[in-house]
């Protein structure tokens, strides 16, 4: 592993089973993430981008040890944690933390504000007495922007921005050097996003954090991330830092998903052509022989119903797709 690589994921490969009947019998599986490799340098944005359904989550969940894999190989700061226990992975956590995408869902309405920041102090017993404990509180609700008073409050009393604040403070909690952060803005209207992706990025800066980016908004992609990674039924078929993908795509599924960014200025919409996805996504049940894009390709060849396209590698960019083979 590199030393300025701060996570290596080789050849991920996480299955759910599907069965039938009472007895639950296994007929087959679904390949959620199918061979999938990727590395993060410290410091970084490292963003997945894609369609719904097609893994996004699931590899971040697999990252954490939160989701059972298959195959493949994770390295995190230089240990290999992939057959961690659930204990092992007690310390590990404290390096990696995550920011979940509904930031109603995944707060304790029960709870007050203050109590849901302090809990993983609480929980890894980095609490210290009642003094450093409210200190610290107090310190994470204003490094995300929030007031003080606030942290006597309950979940319901806030905004969907307000929210997400208090669920980045929580990931904050134990100083990590890896933030998953789950389709963060998703939720939220268009004008809390970018605050909320700004405060990102800020913190970022003052705190050398790193994150795993999953998004399907370009915009924001574009707006926050270092490295991309489109990813389409399981699988990344592009990958290049943020401005050679979104200038020069190669991949048509990564053309197509750009072209459907519409433009502010009228004029160049209307220039604009068209780069249209023939059809639905397929079932990953029964997933496409060969490339599994070849069904709503424009430019498919014969080659391509018959052999998966080899991933090659030009540096930093990494491609598979026949057209360039």
């Amino acid at each position: 592993m590199s030393a300025s690589n701060i996570l290596e994921v080789r050849d991920l490969q996480v299955h759910f089973p599907i069965t039938e009947g009472l007895l639950k019998r296994q007929v087959g599986s679904i390949a959620a993430v199918d061979g999938v490799s990727f590395h993060i340098k410290r410091g970084e944005t490292f963003s997945l981008v894609g369609e719904s359904g097609c893994g996004k989550s699931t590899t971040a969940l697999s990252v954490l040890k939160m989701q059972p894999i298959l195959a493949g190989q994770i390295v995190f700061d230089g240990q290999d944690i992939t057959d961690h226990s659930a204990a092992q992975m007690r310390a590990v956590r404290r390096k990696m933390q995550m920011v979940y995408q509904d930031p109603f869902g995944s707060l304790n309405p029960r709870m007050k504000v203050g109590a849901i920041i302090g809990e993983p102090l609480r929980v890894h017993g980095m609490a210290g007495d009642k003094a450093q404990y409210h200190g610290r509180i107090k310190e994470l609700m204003k490094t995300v922007g929030l007031l003080e008073d606030m942290a006597e409050r309950y979940p319901h009393e806030f905004s969907g921005g307000q929210r997400q604040r208090i669920c980045i403070a929580r990931a904050l909690a134990l100083d990590p050097e890896l933030i998953v952060c789950d389709e963060p803005v998703s939720a939220l209207d268009v004008s809390i996003q970018a605050q909320v992706g700004n405060l990102l990025m800020d913190l970022q800066d003052r705190l050398g954090l790193t994150y795993l980016f999953i998004a399907h908004d370009l915009s924001v992609v574009r707006h926050i991330s270092n490295r991309v990674a489109v990813m389409y039924l399981g699988r990344i078929v592009e990958e290049a830092d943020r401005d050679t993908l979104f200038s020069s795509p190669k991949h048509p599924y990564t053309k197509a998903l750009l072209a459907a960014v519409p433009e502010a200025d009228p004029e160049l919409e209307a220039q604009r052509s068209e780069q249209l996805i023939i059809g639905e996504i397929p079932s990953l049940r029964s997933p496409p022989t060969g490339c599994t894009f070849h069904t709503r390709c424009a430019d498919a060849m014969p080659v391509c119903q018959r052999h998966a396209p080899e991933r090659k590698i030009n540096g930093e960019t990494l491609l598979s797709c026949h057209l360039y083979s």
